[in-house]
């Protein structure tokens, strides 16, 4: 990775690619920690410290903003809100006609359903900064962890125009971010989107891992050797796919022979990546959210309060789990079409070895993906429940740095990038050699 690193900064097109996304990469950064207007800074000091040790209500979001969120700075919304925006209108692509259409017509439809998202995003943010606001100026300790008695108040006025100025704030927040993202991935080096996630979550883990000192240094040692086993596995099946042979057709066209070459289709092992954890967490946390403006004193409530607000109780971890399981094979099964991969091998002229064209191909290769699902489902269950566990053992919630949602997208994004220099470096090496 560094000898990538260094090779691409000695060539000067990459190395202007590098600069600018870093330099997107620390303005995003600098935006997190600019305060909204409206905020009471030092009463939102006064309820971390009050809450510190608790689990808050929005930790995978938070953990998405780097810390961001409970800050209630102007970029608190993050990127969850282009993320959740992506997702729908990728599930829609199997539900809508009008999508599905819009999918196969190439770069114009790839153009439109950007568009889509970046409509939906503006909504969804709309609606989530209109939610955080009401949070903040009614039950900010729901939001922050603790009590009422010690976190009465987090704002400076609830008047409807403050709460307005915030809201219109988050919201525009969230379209910089999205446009952000975007000039980093037309001239930058990566995808946009990803390395922002990938800056959060990397700014949070420093003070993560060094929270778990106060622990003991036994646990601290123990919590970084754990760390790096959990990488070096990460790594290794992120990269594990299984590959199924692809034979091309021989061909005569006059006396020359075309085809007879062989390739594969490579099915990753962990084909819905982190989108299952999203989902989980974010559904898990619906109720919690609905039972914050309800009767405290009302069964239902106290029913949520002690086993979905708490991610350390069993019900919170065996419905997570189950719900992990659910949409590996839910999102697998509909961004993944047997079907069409079958058809395309069959205009193309090719076929795997031992397996009839057509119905035959598309039901060995949903076969193959059903198996490598299962294995995909139960990696990233135990992935989901690390950080669960480490809050039973050391106190670290969400955040915990070597688990879940954050080592896949660190690592998951982390290589992408390195690959994508590594071959931008081969393009211009060859381009260099024509010249």
């Amino acid at each position: 990775m560094l000898t990538a690193f260094g090779r691409a900064f000695t060539t000067p097109d990459l190395r202007k690619k590098i600069l600018f996304t870093l330099a997107i990469m620390a303005l995003f950064r600098l935006g997190s920690h600019i305060p909204t207007p409206g905020i009471s800074y030092s009463a939102l000091e006064a309820c971390q410290k009050a809450a510190s040790g608790t689990q808050s209500l929005l930790g995978l979001a938070n953990l998405f903003s780097g810390g961001a969120l409970l800050q209630f700075s102007i970029f608190a919304l993050g990127i969850m809100p282009y993320i959740t925006a992506s997702i729908i209108v990728q599930l829609l692509t199997v539900v809508i006609p009008r999508f599905e259409e819009l999918k196969k017509e190439g770069q114009s439809g790839q153009t439109k359903m950007t568009q889509y998202t970046r409509y939906l995003t503006i909504g969804l943010a709309l609606l989530q900064s209109s939610t955080l606001v009401a949070g903040a100026a009614n039950a900010p300790s729901r939001l922050l962890g603790g009590t009422p008695l010690t976190c009465p108040t987090v704002t400076t006025d609830n008047n409807i125009p403050t709460l307005v100025i915030m809201v219109l704030v988050l919201t525009a927040g969230t379209g910089l971010i999205m446009w952000l993202g975007e000039q980093v991935t037309e001239k930058g080096v990566g995808n946009g989107m990803s390395l922002l996630i990938l800056t959060a979550i990397a700014a949070s883990v420093p003070a993560s891992v060094w929270a778990i000192k106060d622990q003991g240094w036994g646990k601290f040692a123990m919590v970084c050797i754990m760390g790096a086993v959990i990488t070096v596995v990460v790594v290794f099946v992120e990269n594990c796919n299984r590959r199924i042979p692809v034979q091309y057709a021989k061909r005569m066209i006059g006396r020359r022979q075309y085809g007879g070459t062989s390739t594969y289709i490579p099915l990753k092992v962990n084909m819905a990546n982190v989108i299952p954890i999203i989902f989980a967490s974010s559904l898990l946390s619906l109720p919690v959210m609905v039972s914050t403006f309800a009767n405290q004193n009302a069964g239902w409530v106290q029913w949520i309060n002690q086993n979905l607000a708490r991610p350390d109780s069993w019900m919170y971890m065996t419905a997570y789990t189950a719900m992990v399981l659910f949409f590996t094979f839910f999102y697998v099964s509909i961004t993944y079409q047997p079907d069409e991969v079958a058809d395309n091998l069959k205009q193309g002229g090719s076929f795997i070895p031992g397996v009839r064209a057509g119905k035959a191909t598309a039901q060995y290769i949903g076969y193959v993906l059903n198996r490598i699902t299962v294995v995909g489902a139960i990696y990233l269950s135990v992935l989901a429940l690390i950080p669960l566990i480490a809050l039973a053992m050391v106190g670290a919630g969400q955040d915990f740095p070597f688990g879940g949602a954050s080592i896949l997208i660190l690592v998951g994004v982390g290589l992408e990038t390195v690959k994508q220099i590594d071959s931008k470096l081969q393009q211009h090496n060859y381009e260099g050699f024509l010249r």
